[in-house]
């Protein structure tokens, strides 16, 4: 029951998320399944879930059965013969309804362990998707500063031809060239980054290095932000896991009460009794069996005092982590949902400029054809134009980044 709840939360994160991708949210979505099902993170917390839930089968035992022999090397003499040897066997059980408790208590332990599950599940979501943003924000700007090298080529071709004719320097080719060996270098260092993002990617689906990861080719901020219902941060399983612990504390709690509580004890002790040489009366030689009944009683309790103490003081803990923990999620999710809208303002902007760019770099191709281009406005607007395309990819994946991360605490 636990396996189908936690795919729903799944499923209804990936929806939330992969609905501002559109039609490329496939291959996220694809990506993630295969990350939830073979990180090793995922697979330690379900191994130590199980494990904790299997202490159900050690805790649901009673103590050993005491089994005891003794021979007698001086046999004691009774009216009805010597003592040989005994065979004695006890059996202790707990207070009634301590098994119980205790197999409540380690089932609430798993509860808790359980909740590790489902947030490393969340984590790594939004560990895929941001990797994945910063895979695709990489590859657009490697684009971006290929396009612009190859304008860059174009203007070069013209200085040439204007140096041709007297009206341009071998001064303005130079700075051309070396403007194109800034981006070549730059798009050089990207392109080590995306290997080393590609080997975190990897390392997050637990595949090999080197495999090939394809991101989409674009991505817009759309139009409309996803709704946020911030009172399912109270819900997130970061704090459901505090309610479980605190309940696991309970259980402790009444576990405690229980254990000091009697014990009691069933046993049977068995004596071989030699028959008296040259007697004869009806009990000679006769055997003793002798059932037995003890009672354990805790009569110094203070380790059962001080374990309810302790109960009360970690209850109290877990409490204020709990509301710590609140408040910093709080905090988080505010930065986030902020740090959105302003990539928004930012794409806006960035989206603004551009364009005008654009209008000024058309401004001085026609500038060229009346013979009075000046490359010097060239650089200066090709690198104004580049700026702006990078802070426009810089804004569109903090954009996703954001949304990640709000659906990280939100979602349920």
């Amino acid at each position: 029951m636990k396996q189908i709840i936690s795919h729903i939360k799944t499923v209804s994160i990936l929806c939330s998320l992969f609905f501002v991708l559109k039609g490329n949210a496939q291959q996220l979505e694809t990506l993630i399944d295969e990350a939830l099902t073979n990180n090793p993170s995922i697979q330690k917390f379900e191994l130590q879930y199980k494990r904790t839930y299997e202490k159900v089968n050690e805790v649901n035992t009673i103590p050993n059965t005491e089994f005891g022999v003794g021979y007698f090397v001086s046999e004691p003499e009774t009216r009805t013969g010597a003592q040989r040897f005994k065979v004695s066997v006890k059996q202790m059980l707990p207070w009634f309804g301590t098994i119980t408790f205790r197999e409540n208590y380690v089932n609430s332990l798993a509860d808790a362990k359980y909740e590790d599950i489902v947030i490393v599940k969340r984590k790594l979501l939004a560990s895929v998707s941001q990797s994945y943003y910063n895979l695709y924000a990489n590859q657009s700007k490697q684009k971006v500063l290929t396009e612009n090298i190859n304008l860059l080529n174009t203007y070069e071709t013209l200085a040439l031809t204007s140096v041709e004719v007297g009206k341009a320097s071998a001064v303005d080719v130079l700075r051309l060239q070396m403007r194109q060996n800034e981006m070549q270098q730059l798009k050089d260092v990207l392109s080590q980054q995306f290997l080393a993002e590609q080997t975190n990617f990897n390392n997050l689906l637990n595949r090999e290095n080197d495999v090939e990861v394809n991101v989409v080719d674009s991505l817009m901020i759309p139009s409309e932000d996803f709704d946020i219902t911030t009172e399912n941060l109270e819900l997130h399983p970061e704090l459901i896991k505090y309610d479980k612990l605190y309940q696991s504390i309970e259980q402790s709690e009444l576990l405690n009460q229980k254990e000091s509580s009697p014990m009691i004890g069933f046993g049977l002790d068995y004596i071989n009794v030699a028959e008296r040489p040259n007697m004869d009366f009806s009990d000679n030689g006769k055997d003793i069996v002798m059932p037995m009944v003890s009672v354990s009683i805790p009569i110094f309790n203070t380790k059962y005092k001080s374990q309810t103490k302790q109960n009360e003081l970690q209850q109290k803990e877990i409490t204020a982590q709990k509301q710590e923990r609140l408040n910093a999620l709080e905090t988080l999710l505010d930065k986030a949902i902020n740090e959105r809208i302003s990539a928004r303002i930012s794409f806006a902007t960035q989206t603004k400029n551009l364009k005008q760019a654009k209008d000024a770099e058309d401004i001085l191709i026609k500038s060229y054809e009346t013979g009075t281009i000046d490359f010097n406005d060239v650089l200066d607007i090709q690198e104004l134009q580049l700026k702006f395309q990078i802070n426009q990819i810089e804004s569109i994946k903090n954009y996703y980044l954001q949304s990640t991360i709000i659906n990280y605490l939100t979602q349920q």
